[in-house]
C-alpha cells in the first residue's frame, strides 16, 4: 500500500481572459468540473472563480498527472460550454494553466481563498493575482508568453 497526497491549487483562464463565464450559470460549470473530476478519481475540495478564470483545489490520485487532469477538464468543459446556450460568448480556455502543490495544512486557507474570489477581485485583477502566484511559487515569468493566447 502506498500513501500519497497530491493536493493542487489549479488556476486556468478563459481565452484572452474574456469575461465569458457568466455568474448566473457558473455553478453549472463548477458542477461539470466536479463530475469530470470524479470520473478521473480526483477529490475536489473547492471550485470557484470569476468570469475570466477558475480556481480548483483538488487531490489527484497517484496515477493521474496534473497536466493530464487539466487537459481533460479543460477539453471536456470547453465542449460543454460551446454547446450550452447559457454561455453564448464562450470561445475557449487559454493555453496555459498554473498548478501549485499545497500541503495538507494549507487546505482550509486555500478553500477560503477560492470561496472569497469575488471579494478578492474587488481589489486585485486576475493578471495581478496570477503574476503573484507565479512569483510566490518561484516560477520565472517569460513576459513574451505571459497571458498570451
Amino acid at each position: 500500500m502506498s500513501y500519497v497526497q497530491n493536493l493542487y491549487h489549479i488556476v486556468f483562464r478563459t481565452y484572452r481572459s474574456e469575461q465569458t463565464i457568466n455568474s448566473e450559470h457558473e455553478r453549472e460549470l463548477y458542477g461539470i468540473i466536479l463530475s469530470q473530476s470524479q470520473r478521473l478519481r480526483a477529490k475536489i475540495y473547492r471550485i470557484g472563480g470569476m468570469p475570466d478564470h477558475v480556481h480548483i483545489l483538488a487531490a489527484l490520485p497517484s496515477t493521474l498527472a496534473l497536466s493530464q487532469y487539466v487537459q481533460e477538464v479543460k477539453t471536456f468543459t470547453s465542449k460543454w460550454l460551446k454547446s450550452n446556450p447559457s454561455f453564448p460568448h464562450w470561445r475557449g480556455w487559454g493555453h496555459e494553466y498554473a498548478g501549485f502543490s499545497r500541503s495538507w495544512s494549507d487546505k482550509d486557507s486555500v478553500v477560503d481563498y477560492i470561496r472569497n474570489q469575488k471579494e478578492h477581485h474587488k481589489h486585485f485583477s486576475f493578471r495581478e493575482e496570477y503574476r503573484a502566484f507565479l512569483v510566490e511559487n518561484g516560477i520565472s515569468i517569460k513576459e513574451e508568453f505571459f497571458m498570451k493566447d
